[in-house]
């Protein structure tokens, strides 16, 4: 009887704990990091002599495709894009052309393969067949850089042609394709033996071969794709940052793989006129989309003006301000003229072109239920000729105090500008140098030799400038002191291979210059520099114009090459820095530290 009770009791408490069990709910299990695997496949991969438009591949699990248009590259290309969609445990790739005869196609999934539920991605799948009797096995990689920053450039179109000549790029698609990945990393595929051209393409409308406009890179020798049998290391991890092994192996290595492409976008475009803009009665503006060679010609229609207006005008010239002198013609609401300019056609000789526009002056709606200002608010502000200074509360040691004003400078009173030193309480007069800065009569700047560490007051008396519309200024009036030269740093930078097309340039930590200038034998200094970290980057101007230079596809001109120093250099206050430069010493993808490198997620395409 007591046997009897005993199991009672303990078949109770197993359902009570059973019951409290399920209660609890699931309590679920390590999370799932695994990627799909694959099962099987219609064809195999690897398949040869298939002929069908359709393939099949099956995973251990329910999967899903992410941006299939974008990740999966199909070479040789297709002009009509294969439709690729997963359904369930299946990913299925439907061909919208006839397949090629004795051709070696291949599918590059990338990452785009994910299981349903944690998204875990097959890395890097690839799946290839061949239309004949064998699969072609050779492969090519690298990777792709910008030619300006070196940064790596992702989801652009690498191919290759046989051809060796360079118009081949103009009338058909690539032979065979890859696409860069984060890294700027591509590799192409089942290539047969043989010599290629290779090209990367910016292209916008993904028809596979190159158009104007698009941004491209090219290498310009032909490559032979090959392979050796080689010693190889396999690291095997217990997790992400332990090692449980090495293996050694014998392995298949492809070359080349490290081709480097610079990527660039060439600054040859047909010109046009972009728009006008007349935002005020005297002046009016002229908008180009690229550079002018030289200043357009300009035939009025309603209005003369000769020899009775100023040209503001950028170092491009396609940016230009006319301030008109004359009354009568600032008078007119639309002044008409004829403009011609030059195009820079890429494709003929250089040819004009002629438009006739109508300059419309667009004056500002004025609300009814608006307060109007009275008659003292504008004479107290509304008129006055303004003008901006540099000038703050301190002031570097190196600077000039600039003054830039809203129109051309008709007159000025240099006794009615003041330039004081502050000893104490009292106001020591300096004399100073005044000096046009441009040809627009708008820039001008106060030159002194500033002692670090002196307090200065610049103080500009009411009407001491009157524009050429008879405008006057009002007063101004600032305090400013003196950096200390202990605030400062400098470098003094040393080429151990001198080379005299060198421009040598000083980066922020955001790969921003701060400083440019020509390599010198003896070195070149930059002075006056706050204390923080900065970067040195250098680039070739082999024809010294003074500027970087992008390349040109159709004369085969490449980028000016672009170096960056490895380090970083942290500057100190009241420090000289010297460094020698090897710019040859390391390998172009290892130059740019690693402060300012950007992965290519943030710059693609055409930029």
């Amino acid at each position: 009887m007591k046997n009897i009770v005993l199991i009672i009791a303990v078949f109770i408490g197993l359902v009570v704990y059973s019951c409290a069990n399920k209660a609890q709910g699931p309590t679920g299990g390590p999370k799932d990091e695994t990627p799909p695997k694959v099962m099987k496949s219609t064809p195999l991969n690897g398949a040869l002599n298939f002929k069908k438009k359709e393939v099949h591949i099956v995973f251990d699990e329910n999967i899903s495709i992410e941006k299939a248009t974008e990740n999966v590259i199909i070479s040789p290309p297709q002009l009509k894009q294969p439709e690729v969609k997963g359904n369930g445990k299946t990913v299925t790739v439907q061909f919208m052309e006839e397949l090629l005869d004795s051709t070696t196609y291949t599918i590059n999934f990338g990452n785009s393969i994910v299981d349903l539920n944690e998204k875990n991605a097959l890395k890097d799948y690839r799946f290839s067949f061949s239309t004949g009797n064998e699969i072609d096995t050779l492969r090519i990689s690298g990777t792709l850089i910008n030619a300006d920053d070196l940064n790596p450039v992702s989801n652009v179109v690498v191919g290759i042609y046989r051809e060796d000549d360079d118009s081949v790029f103009f009338v058909k698609p690539f032979l065979r394709i890859a696409k860069t990945n984060e890294n700027g990393r591509f590799t192409i595929d089942n290539i047969k033996a043989g010599k290629y051209k290779i090209f990367a393409l910016g292209d916008i409308n993904q028809d596979y071969f190159y158009q104007q406009g698009e941004n491209v890179a090219m290498l310009d020798s032909m490559i032979t794709p090959t392979f050796r049998i080689e010693q190889m290391q396999d690291t095997i991890w217990k997790d992400s940052t332990v090692i449980d092994s090495v293996r050694t192996f014998m392995g298949t290595r492809y070359l080349p793989d490290d081709i480097v492409l610079r990527y660039f976008k060439e600054s040859k475009k047909r010109q046009s006129l972009l728009k006008n803009e007349r935002k005020i009665s005297q002046s009016f503006s002229l908008f180009f989309n690229t550079t002018l060679p030289k200043l357009p010609e300009i035939k009025p229609i309603n209005f003369e003006w000769e020899g009775k207006y100023i040209l503001q005008k950028n170092n491009t010239l396609d940016s230009l301000t006319y301030w008109i002198t004359d009354s009568v013609v600032y008078a007119r609401d639309t002044l008409e003229m004829a403009v011609t300019y030059l195009i820079n056609d890429v494709l003929s000789l250089p040819e004009t072109r002629t438009d006739t526009i109508s300059v419309i002056m667009r004056r500002a709606r004025v609300n009814p239920k608006a307060k109007q200002p009275s008659v003292k608010q504008i004479v107290a502000g509304e008129n006055y000729y303004k003008f901006t200074t540099n000038l703050s509360g301190t002031f570097d040691v190196y600077k000039k105090i600039n003054l830039l004003f809203e129109a051309p400078l008709a007159t000025y009173d240099l006794t009615k500008i003041n330039l004081s030193q502050k000893v104490d309480t009292i106001l020591k007069p300096l004399m100073f140098i005044w000096k046009q800065t441009d040809s627009t009569l708008m820039k001008y700047s106060i030159d002194y030799k500033w002692e670090p560490e002196k307090m200065y007051v610049l103080k500009i008396d009411s009407a001491a400038f009157y524009s050429m519309y008879k405008n006057s200024s009002d007063k101004f009036s600032n305090q400013f002191k003196i950096t200390s030269l202990d605030e400062y740093s400098s470098i003094k930078v040393m080429l151990a291979e001198f080379d005299s097309t060198a421009i040598i340039q000083v980066l922020d930590n955001k790969d921003v210059v701060v400083n440019s200038k020509p390599a010198l034998k003896k070195g070149v200094l930059f002075e006056h520099l706050k204390p923080g970290d900065y970067f040195l980057r250098m680039y070739l101007d082999k024809n010294k114009n003074g500027k970087w230079d992008t390349g040109y596809f159709l004369t085969h001109n490449q980028p000016e090459e672009v170096i960056y120093y490895p380090k970083k250099l942290s500057l100190r206050a009241n420090w000289e820095f010297e460094e020698t430069w090897d710019f040859r010493a390391t390998p172009l993808l290892k130059q740019k530290p690693a402060e300012l490198r950007k992965d290519g997620s943030k710059k693609t395409g055409n930029y």
